[in-house]
């Protein structure tokens, strides 16, 4: 059985939310102040809830036939894997704030990238950190292919990249940094 601690490396992770081998977790200020808020809220609120129903519950008598007993350490034994894995990426965490970024046309982690596909529809995403990806805000990850692919491109350049459904082709029509809320 693979440790809680491996939990990053042995597949338990959705590979969305992986790192690269050796690097930092790139991350917004406001990313990171969303995952330190997760983390106190767990620490100060939901693990003390329920270890005092889990105490409560081991006073009850009968152990091994009490749903609130076990329920509740199977609850604080995911809690407490969340808070390993929040503490990890917080260790990794390198904050880049976009705006501080002087004015460059050329696209970076936190740049606002607008696209122009093969069909002439024009898209627009937000390059952060793994922990901050959102498709319903098109906030993609700097490890997604197609950030990976926009790296380093400027307006006018064509760049190819492997998405689920083969390869595709854009156009990179304008770059920006701006501050990244939460």
């Amino acid at each position: 059985m693979a440790s809680d601690d491996d939990d990053e490396h042995d597949g338990a992770l959705d590979p969305a939310f992986r790192l690269p081998p050796g690097t930092r977790n790139y991350i917004t200020p406001g990313g990171h102040a969303r995952i330190k808020e997760e983390l106190e809220h767990l620490l100060r609120v939901e693990r003390p809830q329920v270890v005092g129903v889990v105490q409560w519950a081991a006073s009850n008598g009968d152990r091994s036939e009490n749903a609130d007993y076990i329920y509740g350490k199977r609850r604080l034994r995911e809690i407490d894997r969340r808070i390993r894995f929040l503490t990890r990426r917080l260790d990794l965490a390198e904050i880049v704030d976009p705006a501080r970024r002087e004015d460059s046309e050329q696209v970076f982690f936190g740049a606002t990238v607008t696209l122009c596909d093969e069909q002439g529809a024009e898209s627009t995403y937000q390059i952060v950190g793994v922990d901050e990806t959102d498709s319903a805000r098109a906030r993609i990850s700097w490890v997604s292919p197609l950030a990976r692919a926009l790296l380093k491109s400027r307006p006018g350049d064509t760049v190819r990249f492997q998405s689920p459904a083969g390869w595709r082709q854009v156009e990179v029509l304008a770059v920006e940094y701006l501050r990244i809320e939460t």
